[in-house]
């Protein structure tokens, strides 16, 4: 596969994401609101977050993400990398998504816990 079509794969994903997280955040109004600005796609060969968020983004979606758009992926490999670009009180998450797959994202077991046992705390 050429590199120009590698490339391709990869800001496809970094696209999806980006407007599915617009979808929910700026383009909806039963949460807290942001603007298209706050959630953007990062420019391909750039180091860092492939989404990058403002500060407000930062505060309402507290993750870093790291999108993997292959046919292999080298998992420890991704997940090592988005660790790299988390910043403090962020969540690293890897995006994963293969030809006429639906994309997966992968998040700690801590954090997983952390959130559908929110659903049942008792008060």
């Amino acid at each position: 596969m050429k590199v120009k079509s590698v490339k391709a794969k990869g800001r496809a994903l970094q696209n999806l994401v980006r407007d599915k997280l617009r979808e929910v955040f700026v383009f909806t109004s039963k949460i807290p609101k942001l603007k298209e600005d706050d959630i953007k796609s990062q420019t391909m060969g750039m180091t860092g977050e492939d989404i990058v968020l403002s500060p407000q983004g930062q505060k309402i979606i507290p993750y870093s993400f790291e999108c993997k758009n292959v046919e292999k992926l080298s998992f420890w490999a991704a997940v090592e990398q988005a660790e790299a670009n988390t910043k403090e009180g962020m969540h690293a998450a890897v995006v994963v998504k293969k030809n006429r797959k639906n994309p997966y994202v992968a998040i700690s077991l801590n954090h997983f816990i952390e959130l559908i046992s929110k659903e049942y705390k008792v008060k």
